[in-house]
């Protein structure tokens, strides 16, 4: 069981235990399939001209992004070999579309779907901490 899956079971349990969630999704690293082929084994390091095609799956009309926080739960998924990237969940929430569901860790006990209005509000959280910091963190 990961920190975040111990995290996600306080948040189900004790609403007091949501903001200590949400911290930790900011601060993880997410291994993102992607479409890339450059990425097949896991870049790492993207520089802001780096164009990255992260998979995205369709379910009853809403587009999921699917994050994983360990490559040994996105090689459960896939089943197969696959593209990714690693971004910290603040970088992830910072560049996330309007109207884009998040889908992290399915295939697990421990999954969970985080909704346009959920991404827009940590997308907030990470904007004040950047104004807070100068954009230094």
């Amino acid at each position: 069981m990961s920190l975040l899956d111990q995290a996600l079971k306080k948040f189900i349990q004790d609403e007091n235990e949501h903001a200590q969630y949400y911290d930790l999704v900011l601060n993880t690293l997410f291994y993102v399939p992607t479409m890339d082929e450059e990425a097949k084994a896991g870049k790492t390091e993207v520089s802001e001209n780096d164009a990255i095609s992260p998979i995205l799956l369709e379910s009853d009309g809403k587009h999921y992004m699917m994050l994983f926080d360990s490559k040994e739960r996105l090689t459960a998924w896939a089943r197969e070999s696959v593209s990714y990237v690693v971004f910290p969940g603040y970088a992830i929430a910072e560049m996330t579309p309007p109207n884009l569901h998040w889908a992290v860790n399915v295939g697990t006990d421990f999954s969970k779907e985080f909704v346009p209005e959920e991404i827009a509000w940590l997308k907030d959280v990470v904007k004040e901490c950047n104004e807070e910091t100068g954009g230094q963190g």
